[in-house]
């Protein structure tokens, strides 16, 4: 048994996605300032990088909690697993983006808005219709980001963990089972 780990928590899958949520919340901040940084546009395609660690962060949180409960796993905890690393992740940066956008770092929001306001012109949209868009982004713009944040990545954490459950699934046989049994004569 790992050390210092009491034996409920080895077999929580909460424990092991909590875990896993914050390192990828810290890696996405990163990445997130690492952009800013860089004066990357804010529609750029490159932020959807932002999911290749939320990904294998999602595997690597499935493959730990199979390793803790004995290297056997059914479908479903696999699943269970994988959902609450994306659930939790999902909080954690939906919490992070309100602040970025609201406090952290208000100017990189209204880079974000007045590129917006660049492609509504593009398509010619009236005057009317672009500023009641700015009006209704900047004043619920960050709120309205964390909430698409705190709904997106359960949804794709859902789907990617499907994937995972599928490939991490080991069950156990009669053969396993047979095995792992305690003779209550000895």
């Amino acid at each position: 048994m790992e050390e210092g780990i009491k034996p409920a928590a080895r077999n929580n899958p909460t424990v092991v996605a909590t875990k896993w949520a914050f390192i990828n919340a810290l890696t996405a901040i990163v990445i997130t300032y690492a952009f800013e940084f860089s004066n990357v546009d804010p529609n750029s395609s490159l932020k959807y990088l932002s999911y290749i660690p939320f990904i294998i962060f999602l595997f690597l949180t499935q493959k730990e909690f199979k390793d803790r409960i004995g290297g056997f796993m059914t479908f479903g905890e696999g699943f269970s697993a994988g959902f609450r690393y994306a659930l939790f992740t999902g909080l954690i940066m939906a919490v992070f983006i309100y602040l970025y956008c609201a406090v952290l770092s208000p100017a990189f929001f209204d880079k974000a808005i007045e590129a917006s306001r660049a492609k509504m012109e593009e398509r010619n949209m009236s005057s009317e219709q672009i500023d009641k868009a700015m009006e209704i982004s900047k004043k619920w713009g960050p709120l309205m980001a964390a909430f698409g944040t705190a709904v997106v990545y359960p949804i794709i954490g859902a789907l990617i963990s499907l994937i995972g459950a599928a490939i991490f699934k080991k069950e156990r046989s009669a053969y396993d089972i047979v095995e792992d049994a305690v003779d209550p004569t000895v």
